[in-house]
């Protein structure tokens, strides 16, 4: 900002400049009088000491910027400033004014002088103040011209912020405030910039009602997993819009003022305490050359993000969509330089050996995460030739590398439709665990997978589809009424696959804790109550029926894994025993034999792999009926 002092710029401060010298003039005069001294102000050089002392209060308010700063969003940090300010001005004047001038008064007049000056020009310019919010409020509280009437959770600082910038008419929390709720009964009653507490979070519902609230705005960003969980079950039973500000850890340090609220998420109902990584289990790739396949993808993306802390030298992202791996470059390149990390990209497919080979012999990965793979099981059970092609054979290139390059460690990021599998991705991914676990027991290479459930928020998540369906206005289809799910955060599973590598010794099946599962009807109502709506009435909700290789219910075990706690209270490992590797390798032979046959053929077969995959077999060789 240059200080040049523009046309509109003097304009501006003309009206405080001409209140200042009044003011100046004024002081000194009720001082004087007020003290007893009124003599020795009724010489005729005294207004002229008075004009003196006007310009030098003029001249250290110009330095002080006193005339350019914008008092409409006036704070404690402008009142401490025009404190400091006017007391300078007022020395100076007194100093000066007896130097230069032989100006002579009684201490007693100075100090009355700059008290009533600092109050008329404090007063002049927190007018404004006032004057800017004049649509924001009213005596009998606030205003709710054109704005969504509101209830604020929270009346500790998040909360007065919130409502100050609603009352300021800030375009980035829209809302009339019409009264906060707090826990903290010590507040009830109380007023936060004119808005009343009015009780606790007990009584959102009820005060929702009587007050025709039509949006609620959480504003406790450091609260924790209960305490959020228990303000939306409240918020939930309202059908309100529910807003709220971010997670404290997700608002840059010193800008809590300027967090955007956001619209309450399925994701926040659903997540848990975060799952916290310290550097000591990252010691693993602290240093280390760490290739990260399917790098753009949701957990491969979040993988390169927790890694970075940890410093490995290089990190090499390795995915066939350019799309989105660029964007993550972008995304971090910056952090990892600031780190002294590496980030390379490698465009590339798994089933392509010379491209693997190339990057092996450039990069020189030591650990490696593998989560390239095709995940979309209505898309893979239409194409099991390419699901076989991608995360069998690709898989299996990756091991044979891995090995042969004696990497450290290599963690396969598998999934729970591989217990059990009813479809070719899942069955698919349970071959690639008897592959890791049989290169396990013959390599020096630590050799583990890691199996979860969905992740919210991923590219096959059903959570963005619901949302897409609620946008068109409806209906939100679920394949059946009592499906149920396992649910966790992208950054908790990356966590947890991170830390799983940590306890890996070689052979296992880390299961990381899903907590339980969850209904996904409930889940759509919800999202639906969330975005102040009701279901049934607003949205509708319906069965489409299950699609093909879909289970009523996913299972994080198989009938022979013995479920043996560790270190970390969020993984278990499984201990069954690895399959010996002529029989793997006899399964393999099995499948490329099959790659040219028929879709069901090639299930058939998968089947004779994977001896727990019951195989749905439809008519015709596609079955396109996606998500």
């Amino acid at each position: 900002m240059t200080s040049k002092l523009t046309k509109r710029g003097f304009l501006r401060a003309l009206p405080l400049v001409l209140i200042d010298t009044v003011a100046t003039f004024a002081a000194y005069a009720v001082a004087a009088w007020g003290t007893q001294v009124g003599g020795a102000l009724a010489q005729p050089s005294s207004f002229g000491h008075i004009a003196f002392f006007a310009l030098v209060n003029v001249v250290v308010y110009a330095a002080c910027r006193m005339y350019s700063c914008l008092w409409e969003y006036a704070s404690i940090d402008e009142a401490m400033r025009l404190i400091s300010a006017s007391f300078l001005s007022s020395l100076a004047g007194s100093i000066l004014g007896y130097g230069l001038l032989g100006a002579r008064l009684p201490l007693r007049v100075y100090v009355v002088a700059w008290l009533l000056f600092l109050g008329v020009t404090a007063a002049a310019r927190f007018a404004l103040r006032v004057y800017s919010g004049r649509k924001s409020w009213s005596l009998f509280g606030a205003s709710s011209e054109g704005m969504p009437r509101t209830l604020v959770v929270g009346a500790g600082e998040s909360g007065s912020m919130t409502v100050k910038r609603m009352l300021s008419c800030d375009q980035s929390i829209v809302g009339c405030p019409v009264a906060l709720v707090d826990d903290n009964r010590i507040k009830l009653g109380t007023y936060v910039h004119g808005v009343k507490v009015m009780g606790t979070c007990d009584d959102i519902e009820a005060l929702s009602k009587r007050l025709g609230v039509e949006q609620i705005v959480i504003a406790i960003p450091s609260a924790t997993r209960e305490q959020r969980d228990r303000v939306l079950a409240q918020c939930m039973k309202t059908e309100l819009r529910v807003l709220t500000l971010p997670d404290i850890k997700d608002i840059p340090a010193g800008e809590l003022d300027q967090a955007v609220l956001r619209e309450v998420e399925v994701a926040d109902l659903l997540a848990r305490d975060e799952v916290e990584l310290n550097l000591g289990q990252m010691a693993y790739v602290a240093g280390k050359r760490v290739l990260v396949t399917g790098g753009g993808g949701s957990i491969g993306s979040e993988l390169v993000r927790q890694l970075l802390p940890a410093k490995p030298v290089k990190i090499v992202l390795f995915d066939i969509y350019e799309n989105t791996t660029y964007e993550l470059l972008h995304e971090v390149k910056g952090q990892a330089a600031d780190l002294g990390v590496q980030i390379a990209v490698e465009i590339g497919s798994i089933t392509h050996m010379p491209a693997l080979q190339k990057c092996f012999a450039d990069h020189k990965p030591q650990v490696v995460f593998h989560a390239a793979a095709h995940k979309h099981v209505p898309l893979m059970e239409a194409n099991p030739r390419e699901a076989i092609e991608n995360n069998v054979f690709g898989t299996l290139n990756l091991v044979r590398i891995a090995h042969e390059q004696g990497c450290t460690h290599f963690i396969l990021i598998s999934t729970d439709k591989a217990v059990n599998p009813v479809n070719v991705m899942g069955a698919t991914k349970r071959m690639c665990e008897m592959i890791v676990q049989c290169y396990a027991s013959m390599s020096d290479t630590v050799f583990a997978a890691v199996r979860f459930g969905n992740v919210l928020g991923s590219h096959g998540s059903v959570i963005p589809l619901f949302k897409r369906q609620l946008r068109d206005g409806g209906p939100i289809t679920v394949t059946h009424k009592d499906i149920t799910r396992y649910f966790m955060t992208i950054p908790e599973a990356s966590r947890l696959v991170i830390a799983a590598g940590a306890l890996a010794r070689g052979g296992e099946i880390f299961i990381l804790d899903m907590g339980e599962p969850v209904r996904i009807w409930d889940l759509a109502e919800n999202l639906v109550r969330l975005s102040g709506l009701k279901p049934g009435r607003d949205i509708q909700i319906v069965e489409t029926g299950l699609r093909p290789g879909e289970k009523m219910f996913e299972e994080l075990l198989m009938d022979e894994d013995e479920p043996l706690p560790t270190d970390n209270p969020g993984i278990t490992v499984s201990r069954a025993s690895a399959p010996e590797v002529d029989d793997v390798r006899a399964r393999i032979e099995l499948l490329e034999g099959s790659l040219n046959g028929t879709n069901n053929a090639i299930k058939r077969v998968l089947a004779e792999a994977v001896p727990t995959y019951q195989p749905e077999l439809h008519d015709g060789k596609t079955d396109t009926h996606a998500a």
